[in-house]
C-alpha cells in the first residue's frame, strides 16, 4: 500500500505547521518520493534534528507505508 503525496504533505504540516513543503514523487509509483521541508521553527537545530521532527511528523509511516523518503531540510 503506497501513501499520497498530498497524505505525506498533510501530515507533516499538521506535525510542523509553519513548514513550507513541496512533495516530488521519483519514481512514478507513489513509494519513492522526496521532500523539500523549509520551516523558520527549525533554526537553530541541526540537520538530524530537522529530520527527526519530520520523521515523527510522519507518525511512524516512514519504512513502512512510505517506502522511501529523500529529504531536504532548511529555514526559509
Amino acid at each position: 500500500m503506497a501513501m499520497d503525496a498530498g497524505e505525506i504533505e498533510r501530515l507533516i504540516k499538521e506535525g510542523i505547521p509553519d513548514a513550507q513543503v513541496t512533495i516530488r514523487d521519483l519514481a512514478g509509483d507513489g513509494n519513492h518520493y522526496a521532500a523539500t521541508v523549509l520551516a523558520p521553527s527549525f533554526a537553530g537545530k541541526s540537520r538530524v534534528q530537522q529530520h527527526q521532527l519530520v520523521y515523527n511528523a510522519l507518525k511512524g509511516n516512514m519504512g513502512g507505508v512510505l517506502h522511501a523518503l529523500a529529504l531536504q531540510t532548511g529555514t526559509p
